[in-house]
């Protein structure tokens, strides 16, 4: 029987994957950039393939590479687990923690994450911010916090908020454009679309029974700008009602096709499904979820402005 693959090589292969270069790899690892290329070329030796094709710019998983980094990341999480429940003598929160999240300005997250640090000064924080939703296992992260409609199956997830989702417009725009009855009179209409986990194009809204195609005349992943497009008269937007709130009640936007759109919009925490969450991470979550109520009482929506107004055909706030 042929022996196991260490765990060094694949230790050096996952940080390479994972850093998309040797030497940011040889940096986190602690050991010179040399070892971790005999280390790569032991491990291809040994296997009989390429897992990497290396330029002096850039590195490329190869189909075998995508398949070894899959399985390699749950051997060596299972290596770090049996590590840790043998060392663990007291009940510090030590160890490496990956966090995705998207962008929070405005909100108190950064003092929250700065809490955290000071409180558990042994654990190596790496935050990711990005308006996408990131593989948390392909991509080695151990927690996400999301902020979406649908969250996606073959995650643990913890709901912190929801707030129901309406379809906006300013009173400008729909006194030039008419304001839609039904969902089909959309067709008629610009509509301003987000994109699907912060990656794709959106191409339909939620409606009672179902979703319903609509075309879009604006695209974009920042949720904010979506707002400002709306305010300026640009078309009709589906946002959470806490960020158009204020807007609603100073008369800079409308709610229409009221009853017709049956959605929410959820924020939560996520982590892959495991049988033992490292301590790290349940520390984090924990920490997350008592933050939680701050989020939702200081809701990141933009001060309201005045009332659109109609002046020479055009509107102005």
């Amino acid at each position: 029987m042929d022996a196991p693959l260490e765990t060094s090589e694949l230790l050096a292969f996952a940080k390479t994957v994972e850093a998309r270069s040797l030497s940011r790899a040889a940096v986190e690892l602690g050991v010179p950039r040399a070892t971790i290329s005999r280390r790569l070329a032991r491990l291809e030796e040994r296997l009989g393939v390429r897992l990497l094709r290396r330029t002096t710019r850039s590195l490329a998983l190869t189909d075998a590479g995508e398949a070894l980094h899959r399985h390699a990341r749950i051997v060596l999480e299972a290596v770090h687990h049996a590590e840790a429940c043998v060392r663990k003598t007291d009940d510090a929160v030590r160890g490496e923690l990956r966090v995705s999240v998207p962008p929070m300005n405005g909100t108190s997250f950064g003092a929250m994450i700065c809490d955290f640090a000071r409180r558990y000064p042994e654990v190596r924080l790496h935050i990711h911010s990005t308006t996408q939703h990131v593989d948390l296992q392909r991509g080695g992260y151990d927690v996400a916090l999301r902020a979406s409609i649908d969250l996606e199956p073959g995650l643990v997830a913890r709901r912190l908020a929801r707030h129901p989702v309406l379809a906006v417009a300013s009173p400008a725009y729909l006194e030039a454009h008419g304001t839609p009855r039904t969902r089909r009179d959309l067709r008629h209409h610009r509509c301003l679309m987000g994109f699907v986990r912060g990656e794709l194009p959106q191409t339909q809204w939620p409606f009672s029974g179902g979703k319903f195609q609509v075309e879009g005349a604006l695209f974009t992943n920042d949720i904010h700008l979506l707002c400002d497009a709306a305010l300026e008269g640009l078309g009709i937007a589906l946002l959470p009602q806490v960020m158009v709130q204020p807007h609603l009640e100073s008369g800079a936007l409308v709610h229409v096709l009221p009853g017709a759109i049956q959605a929410e919009s959820h924020i939560a925490v996520v982590y892959p499904e495991r049988e033992f969450v490292p301590p790290q991470v349940r520390a984090f979550i924990d920490a997350v979820v008592a933050w939680a109520p701050e989020l939702v009482v200081r809701a990141d929506a933009p001060k309201p402005k005045r009332a659109a107004k109609k002046r020479g055909g055009r509107a102005t706030a």
